[in-house]
């Protein structure tokens, strides 16, 4: 409970007293820059040379006081116990060079392995904890940033609550609630690139992603083909000029619905080919096909749709 003083200094409420030994007044301050306790009332120095408890740093939003504090890592929803726990090291203690003698190293070998059991202690953990490090797995294969981890392991663990894991591969699940995060935060990864990180058949992926989908009603946007364009460009290290031009043709054909029932990478990938014509940055169909991971015939169809429906004029 803090209130505002006179200067700039902060002043709080103070939980030394509840009320002044010389007026009775319970308007008590603890005033930090002068290290005193006062009475507010009466002016009575109740205590001196009080330590200052509040820590050095300044924090402007939660994030900031986050990695601020210095009292352990925050609380991530990747971690089956939400990094609550502590864990004890393998390594061997080793104090001025000396090493443990046998029977210390066999009890702390014997706490290590009842410390990890305890840790995991019933099915729904154990399922929990496989999924969490599949998908960190799966993330780190695909380039993903954290938050893509902490979302998918909210949904997953939404998921188990609703029983829907049950009967069902955790390899799968995982996949999907990473696809299901990347469509929610906009991250362009394609259900073809999450099969291939996950060693799991795309069919089976988009089975579990359509079953989420259905019984936790998780809202998605729409697939934002831009996403895909400024990646595919890096890919193919084309100006940025060819990646606006590409953006904007696909902003063209969301506006006249031509986008509406194909899918993204292919009309992204026509509209870069476009692109990279209109800045003779030529790249053949072959290159963007490669780097889109869709076949030629699908970059010429998309093409001639666009050139068909969208008139696109070239100042020199």
């Amino acid at each position: 409970m803090e209130e505002e003083g006179d200067s700039d200094t902060v002043i709080e409420v103070g939980q030394r007293a509840k009320a002044c030994p010389e007026c009775g007044g319970a308007n008590i301050i603890v005033d930090y820059e002068s290290a005193e306790v006062v009475c507010r009332d009466c002016g009575f120095v109740m205590d001196e040379k009080i330590a200052d408890t509040r820590p050095e740093w300044r924090a402007f939003d939660e994030e900031q006081r986050e990695k601020r504090a210095r009292v352990g890592a925050p609380i991530t929803y990747a971690l089956h116990d939400k990094g609550l726990s502590t864990m004890i090291d393998w390594q061997d203690n080793k104090v001025l060079g000396k090493r443990d003698n046998p029977s210390k190293q066999m009890e702390l070998y014997k706490l290590r392995k009842w410390q990890r059991r305890i840790r995991v202690s019933d099915s729904i953990e154990r399922n929990l904890a496989a999924a969490l490090a599949e998908m960190t797995k799966i993330a780190e294969a695909l380039n993903l940033p954290k938050n893509i981890v902490e979302t998918s392991s909210i949904l997953y663990r939404r998921a188990i609550k609703k029983r829907l894991i049950r009967g069902r591969s955790i390899h799968t699940m995982s996949a999907a609630a990473i696809y299901l995060s990347c469509r929610q935060c906009g991250i362009p990864r394609t259900l073809d690139e999450v099969a291939a990180a996950s060693n799991v058949s795309k069919k089976e992926i988009g089975r579990s992603y359509r079953l989420i989908l259905k019984e936790m009603s998780t809202p998605v946007p729409p697939s934002m083909g831009g996403n895909y364009a400024a990646r595919f460009s890096n890919k193919l290290a084309i100006s940025g000029m060819a990646e606006a031009i590409a953006i904007k043709i696909l902003e063209a054909a969301r506006a006249i619905r031509l986008t509406g029932g194909r899918g993204p990478t292919g009309i992204a990938a026509a509209a870069t080919y476009i692109a990279t014509v209109l800045t003779n940055e030529r790249r053949t169909q072959r290159e963007v096909a490669e780097v889109a991971n869709v076949t030629e015939v699908t970059i010429r169809n998309r093409y001639k749709e666009l050139l068909e429906r969208i008139y696109i004029e070239v100042y020199v």
